[in-house]
Protein backbone atom coordinates (compact mmCIF):
# COMPACT_ATOMS: atom_id res chain seq x y z
CA UNK A 1 0.00 0.00 0.00
CA UNK A 2 1.27 3.45 -0.93
CA UNK A 3 0.49 7.04 -0.16
CA UNK A 4 -1.47 8.31 -3.13
CA UNK A 5 -1.74 11.95 -4.11
CA UNK A 6 -4.64 12.76 -6.42
CA UNK A 7 -5.67 15.94 -8.17
CA UNK A 8 -8.93 16.88 -9.87
CA UNK A 9 -9.12 18.48 -13.30
CA UNK A 10 -12.02 19.15 -15.64
CA UNK A 11 -10.50 18.39 -19.04
CA UNK A 12 -8.78 15.37 -20.57
CA UNK A 13 -6.08 17.67 -22.01
CA UNK A 14 -5.24 18.83 -18.48
CA UNK A 15 -4.92 15.20 -17.35
CA UNK A 16 -2.63 14.36 -20.28
CA UNK A 17 -0.44 17.37 -19.49
CA UNK A 18 -0.36 16.44 -15.77
CA UNK A 19 0.67 12.87 -16.62
CA UNK A 20 3.58 14.15 -18.75
CA UNK A 21 4.67 16.53 -15.98
CA UNK A 22 4.53 13.82 -13.32
CA UNK A 23 6.64 11.51 -15.49
CA UNK A 24 9.05 14.40 -16.07
CA UNK A 25 9.22 14.86 -12.27
CA UNK A 26 10.43 11.26 -11.91
CA UNK A 27 7.25 9.24 -11.33
CA UNK A 28 7.00 6.00 -13.33
CA UNK A 29 4.06 6.00 -15.77
CA UNK A 30 2.75 2.67 -14.42
CA UNK A 31 2.39 4.31 -10.95
CA UNK A 32 0.08 7.03 -12.33
CA UNK A 33 -3.66 6.47 -12.76
CA UNK A 34 -6.14 8.76 -14.46
CA UNK A 35 -9.89 8.30 -14.85
CA UNK A 36 -13.24 10.08 -14.89
CA UNK A 37 -15.02 10.20 -11.55
CA UNK A 38 -18.82 10.04 -11.83
CA UNK A 39 -21.20 12.26 -9.91
CA UNK A 40 -22.27 11.13 -6.43
CA UNK A 41 -25.00 8.53 -6.76
CA UNK A 42 -23.75 7.41 -10.18
CA UNK A 43 -20.96 5.03 -9.15
CA UNK A 44 -23.05 1.88 -9.74
CA UNK A 45 -21.85 0.24 -6.52
CA UNK A 46 -25.01 -1.86 -5.98
CA UNK A 47 -26.69 -4.52 -8.11
CA UNK A 48 -29.64 -2.23 -8.79
CA UNK A 49 -27.39 0.75 -9.66
CA UNK A 50 -26.48 3.78 -7.59
CA UNK A 51 -24.23 3.96 -4.54
CA UNK A 52 -26.48 2.83 -1.67
CA UNK A 53 -29.41 0.46 -1.34
CA UNK A 54 -31.22 3.24 0.51
CA UNK A 55 -30.73 6.99 0.58
CA UNK A 56 -28.88 7.92 3.81
CA UNK A 57 -31.45 10.64 4.55
CA UNK A 58 -34.47 8.37 4.09
CA UNK A 59 -33.67 5.42 6.35
CA UNK A 60 -36.65 6.04 8.66
CA UNK A 61 -39.23 6.37 5.87
CA UNK A 62 -40.64 2.80 5.88
CA UNK A 63 -41.18 2.84 9.65
CA UNK A 64 -42.86 6.25 9.49
CA UNK A 65 -45.24 5.16 6.75
CA UNK A 66 -46.12 1.96 8.65
CA UNK A 67 -46.73 3.85 11.89
CA UNK A 68 -48.96 6.35 10.11
CA UNK A 69 -50.88 3.64 8.27
CA UNK A 70 -51.44 1.61 11.46
CA UNK A 71 -52.64 4.61 13.46
CA UNK A 72 -54.85 5.87 10.63
CA UNK A 73 -56.24 2.39 10.00
CA UNK A 74 -57.16 1.94 13.66
CA UNK A 75 -58.92 5.31 13.75
CA UNK A 76 -60.67 4.51 10.46
CA UNK A 77 -61.93 1.15 11.73
CA UNK A 78 -63.22 2.80 14.91
CA UNK A 79 -65.03 5.52 12.98
CA UNK A 80 -66.37 2.96 10.51
CA UNK A 81 -67.64 0.76 13.35
CA UNK A 82 -69.28 3.73 15.07
CA UNK A 83 -71.11 4.61 11.84
CA UNK A 84 -71.91 0.99 10.87
CA UNK A 85 -75.64 1.55 11.45
CA UNK A 86 -75.53 4.06 8.52
CA UNK A 87 -72.79 2.57 6.33
CA UNK A 88 -73.53 -1.10 6.90
CA UNK A 89 -70.99 -3.89 7.32
CA UNK A 90 -68.60 -2.33 4.79
CA UNK A 91 -68.17 0.79 6.97
CA UNK A 92 -65.36 -0.51 9.21
CA UNK A 93 -63.50 -2.00 6.21
CA UNK A 94 -63.71 1.15 4.08
CA UNK A 95 -62.97 3.30 7.14
CA UNK A 96 -59.87 1.23 7.90
CA UNK A 97 -58.59 1.45 4.33
CA UNK A 98 -59.21 5.20 4.04
CA UNK A 99 -57.70 5.76 7.50
CA UNK A 100 -54.60 3.74 6.63
CA UNK A 101 -54.11 5.75 3.44
CA UNK A 102 -54.57 9.09 5.20
CA UNK A 103 -52.29 7.95 8.04
CA UNK A 104 -49.51 6.98 5.63
CA UNK A 105 -49.80 10.39 3.99
CA UNK A 106 -49.62 12.04 7.41
CA UNK A 107 -46.11 10.59 7.80
CA UNK A 108 -45.07 12.87 4.92
CA UNK A 109 -45.86 15.89 7.10
CA UNK A 110 -43.14 14.76 9.49
CA UNK A 111 -40.44 14.98 6.79
CA UNK A 112 -37.56 17.40 7.21
CA UNK A 113 -37.90 20.75 5.48
CA UNK A 114 -35.13 22.11 3.24
CA UNK A 115 -32.41 23.66 5.40
CA UNK A 116 -33.71 22.06 8.59
CA UNK A 117 -31.08 20.26 10.68
CA UNK A 118 -31.12 16.49 10.37
CA UNK A 119 -31.38 14.49 13.56
CA UNK A 120 -29.62 11.20 14.05
CA UNK A 121 -27.23 9.87 11.44
CA UNK A 122 -24.29 11.81 10.02
CA UNK A 123 -24.34 9.65 6.88
CA UNK A 124 -25.52 12.50 4.68
CA UNK A 125 -23.46 15.35 6.15
CA UNK A 126 -20.14 15.21 4.33
CA UNK A 127 -19.31 16.68 0.97
CA UNK A 128 -18.66 13.84 -1.49
CA UNK A 129 -16.03 13.99 -4.21
CA UNK A 130 -16.93 16.21 -7.12
CA UNK A 131 -17.18 14.63 -10.54
CA UNK A 132 -14.52 15.23 -13.15
CA UNK A 133 -11.14 13.92 -14.21
CA UNK A 134 -8.89 12.56 -11.49
CA UNK A 135 -5.18 11.82 -11.76
CA UNK A 136 -3.45 9.93 -8.99
CA UNK A 137 0.17 9.05 -8.38
CA UNK A 138 1.72 6.59 -5.92
CA UNK A 139 4.32 8.34 -3.77
CA UNK A 140 6.44 5.60 -2.19
CA UNK A 141 9.80 7.29 -1.67
CA UNK A 142 10.64 10.11 0.76
CA UNK A 143 9.91 13.51 -0.77
CA UNK A 144 7.71 12.16 -3.56
CA UNK A 145 4.48 13.18 -1.86
CA UNK A 146 5.58 16.82 -1.58
CA UNK A 147 6.86 16.75 -5.19
CA UNK A 148 3.54 15.32 -6.49
CA UNK A 149 1.56 17.97 -4.60
CA UNK A 150 3.83 20.69 -5.96
CA UNK A 151 3.41 19.46 -9.58
CA UNK A 152 -0.39 19.14 -9.32
CA UNK A 153 -0.76 22.48 -7.57
CA UNK A 154 1.45 24.15 -10.19
CA UNK A 155 -0.81 22.78 -12.94
CA UNK A 156 -3.92 24.26 -11.31
CA UNK A 157 -5.42 21.07 -9.91
CA UNK A 158 -8.65 21.42 -7.97
CA UNK A 159 -9.07 19.52 -4.72
CA UNK A 160 -5.73 17.78 -4.22
CA UNK A 161 -6.26 14.85 -1.88
CA UNK A 162 -4.18 12.22 -0.09
CA UNK A 163 -5.15 8.56 0.29
CA UNK A 164 -3.74 5.11 0.93
CA UNK A 165 -3.99 2.54 -1.81
CA UNK A 166 -2.41 0.61 -4.64
CA UNK A 167 -1.66 1.76 -8.18
CA UNK A 168 -0.47 -1.08 -10.40
CA UNK A 169 -0.04 -0.90 -14.16
CA UNK A 170 -1.73 2.50 -14.29
CA UNK A 171 -4.86 1.39 -12.36
CA UNK A 172 -5.81 2.51 -8.87
CA UNK A 173 -7.04 -0.96 -7.98
CA UNK A 174 -8.60 -0.24 -4.57
CA UNK A 175 -10.07 3.22 -5.23
CA UNK A 176 -13.38 3.72 -3.40
CA UNK A 177 -15.40 6.61 -4.87
CA UNK A 178 -17.56 6.68 -1.73
CA UNK A 179 -14.65 7.15 0.69
CA UNK A 180 -14.23 10.50 2.36
CA UNK A 181 -11.58 12.56 0.56
CA UNK A 182 -8.72 13.87 2.73
CA UNK A 183 -7.88 17.21 1.15
CA UNK A 184 -4.30 18.49 1.15
CA UNK A 185 -4.01 22.00 2.58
Amino acid sequence: MSTIVAGHFQLQDEIDHARRELVRAGFPDERISAFFLNQPGQHDQTAIGGDHMQSPGAKETPEGVLEGAAAGGAVGVAVGAATAFVTGPAGPIVGGLVGAHVGSLFSLSKMKEAGEKEEGSNANRYAPRKSGMLIAVAADQPGQEARAIEVLRGLGSHHIERAQGTIEGGDWTDFDPLSLPVLVQ
